[in-house]
């Protein structure tokens, strides 16, 4: 079973009934948890007013990891999001309860290092750093986690450990949505794949970018990154594979034209079984395809609902359900010279004057190639010409070009 409190159908947070064939045997190949992404998730739920979060389960489940992991630190940084009361009484017991079990295992910790330094060579010191590190990612001590990162960083000589130690300072930064931090050791990965690199992390990489590209609105590199680890995926540290899938299309969606979607999507051999198991997202991928437009306007309302419960998504579900939207008319309309403002409403499944507004407005903005001819009732089909566009964007360019050699004229003669 699963239950909404975790999310929408299809988050991250859930654990679903339906089994689905992963690539690879993913729970040995990920690496930790830690800092646990779900956490994150749970975190942002509780932020928001959206109808059919189970928010006392929510909470509940945020007791459990907060208590089995002892995060002090991290009780510090949430008090701001917990509304009730009576959650906050119950926050400062945990922290309190934490910091005492923090406090022990940091000095436990910080012994362990001083005697590695004392009599051990480069390679258990480094075990012994990373182990604090880890320790105070764990906790939610974002500061002090980076810090010792960046010391361990510096004691760690394998070009495999120094990535994984990169990827952590990423899931850190993707944790706290800190974008400097998530940026900054993206392209030191990169870098240090340069000069090597195995193909697992190079794999990893892949992910880690994309869904880092997602959150930022690039749906289109996303949409990349994503398809080139969709065969090999292993970085549930991240993300179930089923979640994983559902980025990929909604990406895909609005990034691939019709043919690529085709190929990759609706026939893809890689998601085609998760799609079977997954009817909304199924749903949602060949209403569009298929010219079910009613449907997908239906597949549209669950997809703006996935989004606004999705940290990751929420900020961009506006610009995406726009886009979606202009795309399907797009589609429509390209199929007609002229087609009925009726017709194309029934199509839809909405009434005429949303569809006559909804059309002037991306008429006006220049997303819709067409014209209305309201007293017929006609909407009009008038495809830009390619070539002359690009007649007149030289044109312009010329002018332009012209007014700065004169000025610059001007300028050398004085």
């Amino acid at each position: 079973t699963f239950s909404i409190s975790a999310g929408r159908l299809g988050s991250p947070l859930l654990k679903f009934p339906t089994k689905v064939n992963m690539p690879l045997d993913l729970h040995e190949e990920g690496l930790p948890e830690n800092p646990d992404l779900k956490v994150a998730q749970w975190l942002f739920l509780l932020d928001i007013d959206e109808a059919g979060i189970d928010k006392d389960d929510i909470w509940r489940q945020l007791q459990t990891v907060i208590q089995k992991d002892a995060m002090g630190p991290f009780c510090r940084t949430i008090s701001a999001v917990l509304k009730p009361q009576e959650w906050k009484t119950t926050l400062v017991r945990l922290q309190a309860e934490a910091e005492k079990i923090n406090e022990g295992e940091l000095k436990r910790l910080e012994e362990a290092i001083e005697n590695a330094q004392k009599n051990y060579g480069e390679s258990e010191q480094k075990d012994a750093l990373m182990a604090k590190a880890e320790y105070l990612c764990r906790i939610g001590d974002k500061d002090a986690a980076v810090s010792a990162f960046r010391v361990a960083y510096e004691k760690t000589v394998g070009l495999g450990y120094r990535l994984d130690v990169v990827f952590y300072l990423i899931r850190t930064g993707l944790f706290y949505m800190d974008h400097d931090l998530i940026t900054r050791n993206i392209e030191k990965a990169k870098s240090l794949l340069e000069e090597g690199g195995d193909w697992d992390r190079r794999n990893r990489l892949k992910t880690y970018h994309g869904l880092y590209a997602m959150s930022i609105r690039d749906f289109k590199m996303a949409a990349t990154y994503f398809f080139e680890t969709m065969a090999t995926f292993t970085s549930t540290e991240l993300m179930e594979y089923r979640a994983f899938v559902k980025y990929a299309v909604f990406c895909c969606m609005v990034a691939m034209d019709r043919s690529d979607l085709k190929e990759k999507v609706i026939n893809g051999t890689d998601i085609r079984e998760v799609l079977h198991g997954f009817p909304e997202l199924k749903g949602y991928v060949e209403s569009l395809y298929y010219c079910r437009y009613d449907e997908f306007f239906r597949s549209l309302f669950w997809v703006e609902q996935e989004f606004k419960c999705d940290r990751y998504l929420a900020t961009h579900s506006r610009y995406y359900i726009r886009e979606m939207r202009i795309k399907a008319y797009t589609q429509l309309l390209e199929s007609y010279r002229s087609v009925s403002l009726v017709h194309m409403a029934k199509s839809f499944g909405v009434g005429v004057e949303f569809m006559d507004r909804e059309l002037s407005q991306f008429i006006a903005t220049g997303r819709l190639h067409c014209r209305i001819d309201k007293v017929g009732g006609i909407i009009e089909t008038n495809r830009p010409d390619s070539k002359n566009h690009l007649y007149q964007q030289t044109i312009k360019q010329g002018d332009l070009l012209l007014n700065r050699i004169q000025k610059l004229g001007r300028v050398i003669n004085i």
